[in-house]
């Protein structure tokens, strides 16, 4: 079996932190999200994995998984204009081939990973496809289920049928491509993979609904990605393996190797990643703080710092903030107050 992540979208929902690169690769938890999907895929057994880019996003993708942590050697796949989840199988059938395989959207999360999905895809079953109850379905693709298997599918409904919602992984078999290549554009002008889910449904072909076990997240929103920051920070182990000095650390603290903690307070769960810089400054529950990333003389909590972000003087504390790449915040004397930003790479913030 294949693995093939879609990882080609603009992620415009995301801007301005997708401004200057794809979604997949902001850090969660001091991670790409990307690395949890290849993570997963190996965990599953999966050892050839294909990753669908566009020539907008293959530049930081292939950089980013350069950085996995273990070998791993993808292979890219160029989708030039993306025009739906379909489209981007039916451009990577050629790699594909006649193996069955899991399609996995880049920037989903899931906390017990994918067998849960991979063990029902038994002889005779054309399709797996995740499912998740959400209190607003009609952002997603909605299924109707019977017994376990899928009767009805449809993308984005105004007037769901269920509260079940399509999440981010589905595992087909070769058919699906006889199947894609049948399809029109939806109204949306993509070709959409919940029609060729029908289609097979249609033929009376087999296709299972497993609900998720445990939770999901699709980072669509930065409030998801605080979200599944504060998910995943969870479940960190504390390790200490860089400076730390006239500080106090309470709870599940990471501080990678490479890394500075000079007179501060870090209240957990918290990350700091190799190379970043906190002095004299609290880092409240639930932050990530990305490689080379300074917070000095300044409160930082609930809240993720990109590579190389800055936050320093700052006389307000930053809460539910995301700061992008290289993004500064600088601050003047002034009264306590709190703040929420979202900076995309490179911004700049002066507050009073």
């Amino acid at each position: 079996m294949k693995g093939l992540i879609l990882a080609a979208g603009r992620g415009t929902r995301l801007r301005p932190l997708t401004h200057t690169r794809p979604k997949p690769v902001i850090r969660v938890a001091g991670r790409p999200i990307l690395h949890y999907a290849v993570e997963n895929l190996l965990q599953a057994g999966i050892r050839e994995v294909g990753v669908v880019v566009s020539p907008e996003t293959h530049k930081d993708i292939a950089e980013s998984l350069r950085h996995f942590p273990k070998p791993f050697r993808p292979t890219y796949i160029l989708q030039e204009e993306p025009q739906g989840l379909a489209h981007a199988v039916q451009v990577a059938q050629g790699w594909l081939g006649e193996t069955p395989f899991v399609l996995y959207l880049g920037d989903n999360l899931f906390q017990r990973g994918i067998q849960d999905f991979l063990a029902p895809f038994q002889k005779g079953v054309s399709a797996v496809i995740a499912l998740a109850e959400v209190e607003d379905p009609r952002q997603f693709g909605v299924a109707v289920v019977e017994d376990g298997r899928v009767r009805r599918l449809l993308e984005k409904p105004q007037n769901p049928p269920s509260r079940l919602a399509v999440a981010g992984v589905y595992v087909f078999t070769p058919e699906v491509h006889e199947v894609i290549a049948t399809l029109k554009p939806s109204a949306r002008g993509e070709y959409e993979i919940t029609d060729a889910i029908q289609a097979l449904v249609d033929q009376g072909k087999t296709v299972l609904g497993v609900q998720v076990q445990g939770w999901w997240k699709d980072t669509g929103r930065p409030e998801d990605l605080l979200d599944a920051n504060r998910l995943l920070l969870e479940a960190l182990e504390p390790r200490l393996e860089g400076e730390v000095t006239g500080s106090r650390l309470v709870g599940r603290v990471v501080v990678e190797k490479g890394a500075s903690v000079r007179n501060s307070t870090l209240i957990g769960p918290v990350h700091v990643a190799e190379g970043a810089r906190v002095e004299e400054a609290y880092l409240g529950p639930f932050t990530s703080v990305g490689p080379y990333a300074v917070v000095r003389k300044a409160e930082v909590e609930y809240a993720i710092l990109e590579d190389e972000a800055q936050v320093e003087e700052v006389h307000v504390r930053l809460q539910e903030s995301i700061l992008g790449v290289k993004a500064e915040v600088r601050g003047k004397n002034g009264l306590p107050r709190t703040h929420r930003l979202i900076l995309g790479d490179l911004s700049r913030a002066e507050l009073a």
